[in-house]
């Protein structure tokens, strides 16, 4: 045993990063990170759980639970509690800052011309890194099947949890079946009987000694966001101020979404093409766009603020869009990470998070189906590079980025 209590054979608890540490890691995942919010997702583990430590693998589950049950991007809003319970605030914006930007400066580059370039959908690159995210989430989910899954009850509610969200693919299935894990898991696994693993797995004090933001800042995050969701339309309507009118549409947008940025498509759409603002072969490129970028797809925003022929419009237009759509996420993540430190804590809640972790898995699992090896696996090349890759994550030996990188450069040969 260690001086500090910990057993002789774990690696040393590492120090929080620095701000600048949190913006560079996340810049490189911006910039790497393709293949939607479960590739994100896996991205962030193999980073931030496995390489870095800065959080164990229960608490990243429950990061992941708790940004599947708020509205928003599921990956923004993890990326930004990942960088809040290291330096706070400023940390959480640092990451936000990092993985965003990089979609947001490609999608303002198409909206100024970037398109006629040809269309990015059809790139080789493209299709290697589709078939790079299949073996990264594969990875992932093996990881986090064999931590949070150790037992068979877990694991049928892993299965079962995939099954139906398999079956019913609508955007309040996934809060509906891990709220129904959540449930189960505490009748099964609260108590500490026989049947129950909970007493096997004591949850320790976080590796990386994470902040927990005070109540008084998430109220105030939570009482800002409800504010401006009701008093943004007022306001557009009473003062027919179009910087006000875009930023309130962006803004019930993100506020009012669940299910990732697939689900936005239609109800940005509404928004922005009935109006007309733009046409919707101009909405339509932007989502094209929007495949072919890395990071998260709610940066669309930037591109239909910059060509909109409503408001400034240009580079100033995305910016400002951008700005609205993510601000509610990331005031409901504020507002709630204060209460869900305490609440997973209590014993009650943990037996509820085992059985809301298996569920997650079980979420993942779907999504490595549809979209991931849907859209990345077509044929017998794209199989062998995904199994190839899974492969080498398994070993050890291969880092993520590694993987990407060859799997871009063998685009073409899939083709």
């Amino acid at each position: 045993m260690r001086p500090d209590g910990r057993d002789a054979w774990l690696p040393p608890v590492p120090s929080h990063p620095t701000i600048a540490e949190i913006f560079l890691t996340t810049l490189r995942l911006g910039c790497t990170s393709f293949g939607g919010p479960v590739a994100h997702l896996a991205y962030f583990r193999a980073e931030f759980v496995a390489k870095r430590r800065w959080l164990d693998e229960a608490h990243y589950a429950d990061l992941v639970a708790l940004c599947q049950f708020l509205p928003g991007p599921a990956s923004s809003q993890t990326i930004f509690a990942l960088g809040y319970l290291q330096r706070g605030l400023a940390g959480g914006l640092a990451a936000s800052l990092g993985f965003t930007l990089p979609s947001v400066l490609l999608m303002l580059g198409f909206a100024y011309g970037v398109a006629a370039l040809g269309d990015p959908a059809a790139a080789g690159w493209l299709r290697g890194l589709k078939v790079a995210a299949v073996a990264v989430v594969a990875q992932a989910v093996w990881a986090m099947s064999r931590a949070l899954c150790p037992d068979w009850p877990r694991r049928a509610l892993a299965l079962g949890a995939a099954a139906l969200v398999l079956w019913l693919p609508f955007a309040w299935s996934q809060l509906a079946v891990i709220a129904v894990g959540a449930a189960i898991g505490w009748v099964l696994f609260s108590g500490g009987g026989t049947s129950s693993p909970a007493g096997s797995e004591p949850r320790h004090l976080e590796p990386a000694g994470l902040l927990v933001p005070p109540p008084f800042s998430g109220m105030f995050c939570l009482i800002l966001f409800f504010t401006l969701l009701v008093a943004l339309p007022w306001l557009a309507h009473t003062t027919a101020n179009p910087w006000l009118e875009i930023f309130d549409r962006f803004y019930r947008a993100g506020a009012l979404v669940f299910g990732g940025g697939h689900v936005i498509l239609p109800l940005l759409e509404r928004e922005v093409v009935a109006p007309g603002w733009l046409t919707h072969d101009q909405f339509l490129a932007g989502y094209g766009a929007a495949q072919a970028v890395p990071g998260p797809l709610f940066t669309l925003s930037s591109y239909l603020g910059a060509v909109m022929n409503h408001g400034a419009g240009g580079w100033i237009g995305g910016i400002g869009a951008t700005l609205a759509i993510f601000l509610p996420a990331l005031l409901l993540v504020a507002g709630a990470l204060p209460y869900w430190q305490q609440l997973r804590h209590q014993p009650a809640a943990q037996a509820a998070l085992r059985g809301a972790n298996a569920t997650v898995v079980g979420v993942l699992f779907a999504a490595f189906y549809d979209p991931v090896c849907t859209a990345g696996l077509s044929g017998g090349r794209t199989v062998a590079l995904a199994v190839a890759g899974f492969l080498a994550l398994l070993s050890g030996k291969v880092p993520t980025w590694v993987l990407v990188a060859a799997a871009a450069a063998l685009g073409s040969w899939l083709l």
